[in-house]
């Protein structure tokens, strides 16, 4: 009986507790998210504040301190956290030379390639290096690759595949005709593309990340962009081990530089 009234009065304590509202200094939460993720926020730290402030208040979280003790034990809340500070608005064939370049060593490699995406976003880069290889004739069997995103609202997207207007902008009509189902205002990717790819959520700086096994090809465009200097290098350096042929570059995006 008494135990009942000790843990009512926790859980009265823990509620007045994340009343006291302290959402002043967000630099430990940036700390935090760049050594999990390698994202910075060095430059946009009001813009992380307001989005950590809107997430907490959701949550009915007190503080950030208060935050970063429960996403230590909270694998889901640290993952939603993560979902919330990390963004993934793209389109197919952003960038499209690159993805000819690869079209071109695919057809020349006379071997099935393995291809990974890192990041995947919402899953239109690996379904538009897919739909480029099949236009250019390239077999299903030719090709095998692999989406990952640390984002998993992302992944859940990309699975489904459904797509607006303005994803699809840069492909043509008859591109959109063979691979895509509209439905009102939607384009909906046929199962026969969504089928070619393996999406998995994934932290390219977890430690178990190089059992994800290791590439022909690689592509990590506009990820980059989000770190500073020394983690620009170290994610380098990782993607790099996870190729098959040490001299074959990765397709890193424009603005991706080092």
């Amino acid at each position: 009986m008494f135990s009942f009234f000790r843990k009512k009065e926790a859980f009265a304590n823990e509620a007045k507790e994340d009343l006291a509202q302290d959402y002043n200094d967000v630099r430990a939460v940036a700390v935090y998210f760049k050594d999990e993720t390698g994202v910075t926020f060095d430059k946009q730290e009001s813009i992380l504040k307001n989005k950590v402030t809107t997430f907490c208040k959701h949550r009915k979280i007190g503080s950030f301190i208060k935050l970063l003790e429960k996403i230590k034990y909270n694998s889901e809340l640290k993952q939603e956290l993560i979902d919330a500070l990390t963004t993934n608005e793209t389109f197919f064939y952003r960038e499209f030379k690159q993805i000819e370049e690869l079209v071109k060593l695919v057809k020349i490699a006379h071997k099935k390639v393995d291809i990974l995406c890192a990041p995947s976003a919402t899953g239109e880069e690996p379904y538009g290096i897919a739909i480029a290889l099949l236009e250019a004739g390239v077999a299903q069997s030719s090709f095998c690759i692999t989406a990952i995103d640390i984002n998993s609202d992302a992944i859940n997207r990309a699975k489904e595949a459904i797509y607006k207007e303005r994803n699809v902008r840069n492909l043509s009509a008859q591109i959109i005709e063979r691979y895509f189902t509209k439905k009102e205002n939607l384009y909906v990717l046929k199962d026969s593309v969504k089928s070619l790819v393996a999406f998995r959520t994934l932290n390219l700086f977890d430690p178990s990340f190089a059992a994800i096994g290791k590439f022909d090809f690689i592509f990590s465009r506009n990820m980059l962009i989000y770190f500073d200097k020394e983690t620009k290098l170290k994610a380098k350096n990782i993607l790099e081990s996870l190729r098959k042929d040490p001299n074959q570059e990765i397709f890193f995006g424009h603005a991706d530089l080092f």
